[in-house]
């Protein structure tokens, strides 16, 4: 079981390194690394075991973050009233397609990665198509908007050595960019 002592922490080199392609089909390693990633976010986002372990909460959490620089990921971000659970594990994902349209939380982002409360808007895109495979091999195909769009972005950004607080403008931390839309 993963636990906070196997996320690496900010000024790691990893978190700054492109990622490297995974081979398919998956190897045994590679399905076992995926499989424990998403396990340890079901686990951060369960109460009790959060407590238990000392888990901080996460949606997300890119290979990277655990000192694998390949290109995997996995979200998951239960409904929430919307009638709808995000439930994914990418491998290589390539963002196809996006619009011109940014969102952003209004609140600034987050990451497992990074101890301390970073102030500032990141604008995303506000919808992406996104290819990749899943644990299987099987080509993916998502169309994402809002919230999980900006998740899935952050965890991409984590495979190319980009860090959240990269994306904030320094001089207007806090100021939304021109008709982005409050995600």
């Amino acid at each position: 079981m993963l636990t906070m002592k196997d996320i690496i922490r900010d000024g790691h080199p990893t978190l700054r390194e492109e990622a490297q392609e995974v081979k398919l089909p998956l190897s045994d390693e590679d399905k076992e690394t995926l499989t424990k990633m998403r396990e340890f976010i079901l686990n951060s986002q369960d109460e009790e075991i959060a407590k238990k372990y000392g888990l901080r909460s996460g949606v997300g959490l890119a290979a990277p973050q655990i000192n694998v620089s390949k290109q995997m990921l996995v979200v998951y971000i239960p409904d929430y009233g919307n009638g709808r659970t995000h439930d994914i594990q990418l491998i290589n994902p390539k963002i196809v397609s996006h619009s011109v349209q940014k969102g952003y939380l209004p609140t600034g982002e987050g990451c497992l990665s990074v101890d301390e409360d970073i102030p500032g808007l990141v604008h995303r895109n506000y919808r992406i198509k996104v290819k990749g495979y899943d644990l299987s091999g099987k080509e993916v195909k998502l169309r994402l908007r809002g919230y999980p769009a900006i998740v899935v972005q952050h965890e991409i950004d984590h495979l190319k050595g980009i860090m959240f607080y990269d994306h904030i403008d320094k001089q207007n931390p806090l100021t939304p960019q021109k008709d982005a839309i409050e995600v």
